[in-house]
């Protein structure tokens, strides 16, 4: 049997294959702390511009504010990961615990995928179409559109709370990642049909969108005087940021984990194989996190109000520590 909370399905009871993952517990824990600290100080200096330095609502904001709630949901679930791993999959949180947070973890890693595919998309219309966008994009829509989303994620990710699941291992008490191991192939086909409607798709929605925008942007017309030449680069900029947060956060961590999912599935017994199919798994597992570094850029860039309001905030803690010395 595998010795790690993950056990590769097997149907030849002599056969075992240990999984040296010993790794993971030096890497998760460190990468998610860095995380939460990174990651918890950019989302709530973001969140309280939005929610107080920002007057004026365009669609933008309301995607850009469930996406800043799905980032630091996700961010406050990653303390009792730290807790776990670093204590070698000992879970002392209970059942119910280890449900709430899977739950939450996958919830809203799938919100941030569809936030960012819908900002793309907004992005889309307001370049590509501008007139039509006026009347398809207000923010009563954006507020329907978001509550959808929330809606779609939850649904879907309910299951987790069945799946997700402990058990004991000796004087351990192992928080399944994925579920027990009679569940463990429903479990792959649920995941798959999740990955392909709530990555897959909105990454194809988001490389369409970017991609128009892009050829759009190449046009001659596009971009005359000096500040549509700066909205032409800022909008650049913010394709390349959400088509890198795909391809380095998402992409390598379901394709990864795909393939480790098959082979269990398919109960291969090449014991190299489903290491390095394991091992490419975990690893790629820090850059789902980083994902919520990345998504405050976004909301830097997205509009001259927000950068003068960092600017204050800045201007007011350096007074502060000036008439504390």
């Amino acid at each position: 049997m595998a010795t790690h909370n993950n056990t590769p399905r097997t149907n030849d009871s002599e056969y075992r294959c240990t999984l040296k993952e010993e790794f993971k517990y030096i890497l998760l824990p460190v990468s998610y702390s860095l995380v939460f600290v990174v990651g918890l100080g950019l989302n709530i200096t973001a969140m309280y511009v939005i929610l107080f330095r920002t007057k004026n609502w365009k669609p933008s904001t309301i995607y850009m504010i469930n996406l800043n709630i799905c980032d630091t949901l996700y961010i406050l679930t990653l303390p009792f990961l730290i807790y776990y791993y670093a204590d070698e999959n000992d879970w002392p949180f209970g059942e119910t615990m280890c449900k709430l947070i899977r739950f939450l973890f996958y919830t809203n890693l799938y919100g941030s995928i569809l936030f960012l595919s819908c900002i793309s998309l907004h992005r889309f219309l307001g370049i590509c179409h501008p007139v039509r966008s006026l009347s398809w994009i207000n923010g009563r829509r954006a507020r329907f559109v978001s509550v959808g989303i929330w809606a779609i994620v939850l649904i879907f990710q309910a299951p987790i709370l069945y799946f997700s699941r402990t058990r004991s291992n000796g004087t351990l008490l192992i928080c399944h990642d994925t579920t027990s191991k009679d569940l463990f192939n429903h479990f792959v086909v649920y995941s798959s049909v999740v990955m392909f409607l709530l990555c897959v798709l909105p990454f194809g929605v988001v490389l369409v969108c970017n991609g128009l925008m892009v050829r759009k942007l190449k046009e001659p017309s596009v971009g005359e005087g000096p500040m549509s030449q700066r909205s032409k680069q800022k909008s650049v900029k913010m394709i390349i940021i959400v088509l890198l947060t795909f391809m380095l956060c998402f992409l390598p961590f379901h394709l990864n984990r795909s393939i480790y999912y098959t082979f269990r599935y398919l109960d291969i017994h090449n014991c190299d194989m489903l290491r390095l199919a394991n091992n490419a798994y975990k690893a790629t597992r820090p850059l789902v996190s980083i994902n919520s570094c990345i998504d405050p850029i976004l909301y830097f860039m997205a509009g001259q109000s927000f950068r003068k309001s960092i600017k204050k905030l800045s201007m007011k803690s350096d007074k502060t520590l000036s008439t504390l010395q």
